[in-house]
């Protein structure tokens, strides 16, 4: 009995809660991993929505990448340090918040199931996690619930424009904004262009059955060339607090000198992200570039990462290597593919299961003790 209620405090599980041991729904219980979830929401979804969600850039090389990174960083765990209580809790921007694990802006929500962004949200909310999204927040909001939200956005290149939105995000409840800046034009996708994949589906959903595949002129048109600010300048930042007092958060930044000008520039935090390997393939996998950007950053902003992120070791590993939190992307979205709103949850549980128990098993009672001594970089 002690060794039970002592697992469920390691786990951080709430009495009440639906997702404690015991209380999950039968199906919740069959997944054991988030890679197991992929699958089962593969099995579940259309392949345009699969092949959307899971693929990267023409050879995904980079998407390879940023799960290889993982394998040549190696953790070194501290013993003999008193472990009974461990706690997840961040402090990030102003906002102090029960775990490090952030939600990534992820697009085609509606690819896998109507609402899906409200879905998500709504996820969120039940796992007090925050949350970047540009939609599906607001009627969360409007009811006075306290989602921790920030806005997410590609930019424009009106200050008029950047500077109303920016309002609109503070007026609204969001707690920060997020800027995707690696976001020029519309890549190159090889699994979507084989799909003859239509963008207007990320709107009106998949095909229903019976529904032809729309078919463009050529499989690859609609990735050939389509800009979405391809004239946006580190200028934007200064925008966007011209009209708000929140924290605006770059996102897309992998090169050192990017970052250090994301600094300059007024970002109060920056993403290390290639945006999951599907923007430009070939680009250095986000673990790979975390320490350079870290010291460029030299302490001024936090850091945070995205990319490839499946363990609750993955994110020890992050966060040893510099990052004050982390964003997941896919990961949600197969617990989304899989089972729904519950499907979210379970995921997000399952990582901060898996980060809080590597996290004592590695001798780190609380997230501002994890540091550079614990990984070392074995080269491959």
């Amino acid at each position: 009995m002690k060794r039970r209620e002592s697992l469920r405090n390691l786990l951080g599980l709430v009495a009440g809660s639906p997702l404690l041991m015991g209380q999950v729904p039968d199906e919740l219980t069959g997944p054991i991993n988030v890679h197991e979830f992929e699958e089962v929401a593969r099995r579940k979804m259309h392949k345009l929505a699969y092949d959307f969600i899971a693929g990267g850039v023409e050879d995904e090389l980079t998407l390879r990448a940023n799960r290889a990174a993982y394998e040549r960083v190696f953790l070194l765990p501290r013993v003999m340090v008193d472990t009974t209580n461990v706690s997840l809790e961040t402090e990030l921007l102003g906002l102090k918040l029960d775990s490090p694990i952030l939600i990534a802006p992820t697009g085609g929500k509606n690819l896998v199931m109507p609402n899906a962004d409200a879905t998500v949200a709504a996820a969120a909310l039940a796992s007090k996690t925050l949350i970047c999204s540009a939609t599906g927040v607001e009627k969360i909001l409007a009811g006075g619930a306290p989602l921790l939200w920030w806005s997410n956005t590609i930019g424009n290149a009106a200050k008029a424009q950047a500077k109303n939105y920016a309002r609109r995000v503070q007026d609204g409840g969001g707690k920060g904004i997020v800027v995707t800046v690696d976001n020029a034009y519309q890549s190159n996708r090889d699994r979507n262009n084989r799909n003859r994949f239509d963008y207007g589906y990320m709107q009106t959903g998949i095909p229903k059955e019976g529904e032809a595949v729309r078919k463009p002129i050529s499989p690859a048109t609609p990735a050939m060339w389509q800009p979405h600010t391809p004239s946006m300048t580190w200028e934007y930042l200064s925008w966007l607090k011209e009209g708000c007092s929140l924290p605006i958060v770059a996102k897309g930044i992998v090169h050192p000198d990017d970052a250090a000008l994301a600094v300059k520039s007024g970002a109060d935090a920056i993403v290390v992200s290639n945006h999951g390997g599907r923007q430009l393939d070939g680009v250095i996998g986000t673990l790979d570039a975390l320490p350079d950007c870290v010291a460029a950053v030299g302490g001024k902003i936090p850091v945070l990462m995205d990319g490839g992120l499946r363990r609750g070791t993955d994110i020890l590993k992050a966060m040893a290597l510099g990052a004050s939190a982390v964003l997941v992307g896919r990961a949600p979205l197969w617990g989304l593919g899989a089972f729904g709103q519950p499907g979210v949850e379970r995921v997000l549980w399952m990582l901060n299961a898996e980060l809080k128990l590597a996290m004592a098993l590695a001798g780190m009672r609380r997230t501002s003790e994890i540091g550079r001594g614990l990984v070392k970089r074995i080269p491959a």
